[in-house]
């Protein structure tokens, strides 16, 4: 507040002294130019007269100043307050969120559209997105929290047995330890693709690729853990080689092959890749249980699950975005012919 008392007090003192100068200004320019007039045309007046104002044309200038310094004081303050009222409201929105307050936000109901309204709006924003990534911050570090203490907790509760002669060493032992690992490097995987992407630096190693066989063997690779699980596969695949980093579609085609395990129901369950109108198509459609319309526009985005019961980190999904965005493309969910859902990883060939 006591910079904007100060701001107010500099802008009516400068246009008292601006109004002050211009009636000076116009008073002895009138006086200079009917000196010259008289020095030049001496005939013009044959009287003279006294070049000394009169009472009444001094209570003349007196009341001229007065009013022009009248109005300079009111326009002033209406040009203070319009200056200061959203400056005042940013500075003591600005004092909150440096408290912490990331939901205050500053006021400009009823005040003229113009920079300083905007400044307001700009003010506004910007607190929106500090608290939206304050939240996001605090989301990602429960939900990795969450994601990473059930297989370190698994890790070390079967150490400490190991330690305290409570298991016996047995090989079927270490492949359950062998199992946890593979999943938490998984998950740091994930996270780092997942980061990367974010702060653009999500690199790929483009080249011509054959598409269709390198998802053949990703399938020939999952497919028994799919038919394990209850799945009949088809693999319909055509289309011409194309460019693409096929480290990172293998992986997205792997994320999408888990997805359908952790999520989808047993039964027929469609892997495709064709090319259509200059896009390629990699599909994965599964029978059930279909993911709703208001889902479908949040599942990309990381440690968001369909099902809340169903198994997973939550965070392949969004490595396949952040992998067809890297390519110029995306992915979309969309109800499938087989009645559930159908994933669709496209990007310009």
């Amino acid at each position: 507040m006591r910079v904007a008392g100060n701001l107010s007090r500099k802008i009516t003192r400068f246009m008292v002294l601006l109004a002050l100068g211009a009636t000076l200004l116009s008073l002895l320019g009138t006086y200079a130019f009917y000196t010259v007039w008289f020095v030049l045309f001496p005939n013009v007046e044959a009287d003279g007269g006294d070049w000394l104002p009169t009472p009444l044309e001094w209570g003349w200038m007196a009341l001229i100043t007065g009013v022009a310094l009248s109005a300079a004081v009111f326009f002033a303050l209406k040009l203070s307050k319009t200056i200061i009222t959203p400056l005042n409201a940013v500075a003591e929105s600005l004092r909150q969120v440096a408290q912490g307050n990331l939901s205050i936000r500053a006021d400009i109901d009823g005040h003229p559209q113009d920079e300083a309204t905007q400044l307001v709006r700009d003010f506004n924003v910007m607190a929106e997105r500090l608290e939206r990534v304050e939240g996001e911050r605090r989301f990602w570090n429960a939900a990795i929290a969450h994601e990473l203490r059930t297989p370190v907790t698994v890790l070390r509760g079967r150490l400490q047995g190991l330690t305290d002669g409570v298991f016996e060493p047995d090989p079927a032992l270490f492949r359950s330890l062998l199992t946890q690992v593979e999943g938490l490097g998984r998950l740091i995987e994930d996270l780092r693709l997942v980061g990367m992407a974010e702060s653009g630096r999500l690199e790929l190693r483009r080249e011509l690729t054959d598409l269709a066989a390198e998802a053949r063997a990703v399938v020939q690779v999952f497919e028994p853990s799919l038919r394990e699980a209850g799945f009949a596969v088809s693999c319909p695949m055509d289309g011409p080689s194309v460019v693409c980093d096929p480290d990172r579609i293998r992986q997205a085609l792997l994320a999408l092959l888990e997805n359908a395990l952790c999520h989808a129901e047993p039964g027929p369950l469609r892997i495709a890749v064709q090319t259509t109108a200059g896009l390629c198509h990699l599909l994965v459609e599964d029978c059930g249980p279909g993911v709703s319309t208001s889902l479908a526009a949040q599942i990309f985005e990381p440690f968001q699950q369909g099902n809340p019961h169903g198994r997973g980190s939550g965070l392949g999904l969004a490595v396949v975005q952040a992998i067809a965005r890297a390519h110029g493309g995306e992915v979309t969910c969309r109800p499938s012919a087989l009645g559930g859902t159908a994933f669709d990883l496209h990007w310009p060939i």
